[in-house]
């Protein structure tokens, strides 16, 4: 046996065949409501933790503390987000008949009422911790939905739809700062927290009516309990699990290019009131928050170009091995983004912020957010697809897997992004940014040419083309 074996399989094989039988459960239209449907539930993750951004300076004068003390908030919701992810996409995974839509529900629930809190917060501590428990709240959707992916699309599509969707999550921390700089300059800071109340409350209608459930049959937790004979019951599940997927070079490496691509749109976009409101005089919370809509409309467009390239990059290369699938090659797409369109983005912005005046240099910066947004999502998007392409039967927990440490990275990132500019500048904070991110192109290039070789180093469970 080859260490290529594991992986390696003629999608011409009748087992093949068949199993494709499994995707052929919902209709074309009902899987486009189904992903509509869990894409609107991913704007919420990094828009729960975004609302703030554009509104820091305004919360910390009003609790009376520093924006360095407010932007405490944003890294502890993403780390939140990272335990959280472990412990919903556990339980969908072990979930029985109804796995992936009771877990929408319940956080769907935890949210709205988190939020409410929020909104009535009247201390620096009491925030940091209501915080806290609204990202758990949202954070389901971020590992949970591409377990729905990877139910319903099979292996030639995942990538389109996995596109889509991180078009969606990525388009929360672009149009949150633009909702909560219009709520916090014409009302409070306050009223966004009440919306994000009631459109949670609003998804949780939309997954009792319109999601159903999505898991292969056979493939959950508790499945195996009724085959043995036992009832149904709540089982307590170690939520860091879903960790030991990380043993994997493979899964490690992704994860870690995945952490620093991410880094590098808090590196923009929190200090923002900082560098572009205080390089151009623009104190408008409103006007603020627009600045990061050529970021969210690049996360959408790049998402959906990567997504659709990479599903031609497998489909092409398959071919090119009269039918072998080799996973890796998916990620021969990130290659672009990672190596050009990210890094010198961040170079550019820093340098022109600093050194040009005026609107055009608030032209050039919005373009340099723009060329960002495609830029980042050439990396994600595929990266995402190809762990829900390794791990198919476990997909929700490998993603939850490779979330925890990408936000492990970001949330310190977050922490720490305003205190360096303000200490060595933004120029010096950027540069530091774009070498990792060059550091990434190294990683990624490592796993398309070894993967082979790393899967078999470490075998956690891979997926075959039979089984995908």
């Amino acid at each position: 046996m080859s260490e290529e074996t594991p992986l390696l399989t003629s999608a011409s094989h009748p087992e093949v065949i068949a199993h494709d039988r499994i995707y052929q459960r919902f209709s074309r239209a009902r899987k486009q409501l189904i992903l509509s449907v869990i894409s609107l539930a991913g704007l919420l993750p990094l828009f729960v933790s975004g609302t703030f951004v554009s509104s820091i300076p305004q919360i910390a004068q009003e609790l009376d503390t520093t924006g360095s003390v407010i932007s405490l908030a944003i890294s502890l919701s993403v780390f939140t987000n990272c335990i959280g992810t472990l412990v919903w996409s556990n339980y969908s995974s072990f979930c029985g008949q109804d796995g992936r839509r009771p877990i929408y529900i319940f956080s769907s629930l935890f949210l709205s009422l988190s939020s409410f809190c929020v909104a009535n917060v009247s201390s620096v501590r009491s925030l940091l911790l209501l915080r806290v428990i609204q990202a758990f709240g949202s954070s389901s959707a971020l590992s949970v939905g591409m377990g729905v992916i990877g139910d319903i699309y099979k292996l030639e599509e995942r990538g389109t739809a996995t596109g889509t969707y991180l078009g969606f999550i990525l388009l929360g921390p672009a149009i949150a700062p633009v909702a909560g700089g219009i709520a916090a300059h014409y009302y409070s800071w306050r009223s966004i927290q009440i919306a994000i109340c009631m459109f949670s409350g609003l998804l949780l209608v939309f997954f009792a009516l319109f999601l159903p459930e999505t898991s292969h049959p056979g493939t959950r937790g508790i499945d195996k309990l009724i085959d043995e004979g036992s009832r149904p019951r709540f089982v307590l599940l170690n939520p860091f699990s879903s960790l030991r997927f990380l043993r994997s070079p493979n899964i490690l490496l992704v994860a870690v290019v995945g952490g620093l691509a991410l880094l590098t749109d808090y590196v923009l976009l929190v200090p923002i009131a900082y560098t572009i409101g205080r390089r151009y005089n623009i104190s408008n919370e409103a006007l603020i928050g627009a600045l990061f809509i050529p970021n969210g409309v690049g996360n959408l467009i790049g998402a959906y170009v990567a997504g659709r390239l990479s599903d031609k990059t497998v489909a092409k290369w398959r071919e090119h091995r009269a039918g072998v699938w080799v996973p890796e090659d998916r990620l021969r797409v990130t290659l672009f983004g990672a190596l050009f369109a990210v890094p010198l983005s961040l170079l550019s912005y820093g340098l022109i912020t600093e050194n040009v005046r005026g609107t055009p240099g608030i032209v050039l910066d919005l373009v340099c957010l723009f060329v960002h947004g495609v830029g980042l999502d050439w990396i994600l998007s595929p990266c995402s697809s190809y762990l829900v392409d390794v791990l198919h039967s476990h997909s929700a927990e490998a993603m939850a897997a490779n979330l925890t440490l990408r936000g492990s990275i970001t949330s310190l990132a977050s922490a720490l992004v305003i205190p360096s500019v303000e200490t060595i500048g933004l120029i010096s904070t950027n540069t530091i940014a774009a070498m990792l991110v060059w550091v990434s192109f190294g990683i990624l290039w490592s796993v398309i040419k070894y993967g082979d070789r790393m899967r078999a180093y470490v075998d956690v469970g891979f997926s075959t083309a039979k089984d995908n």
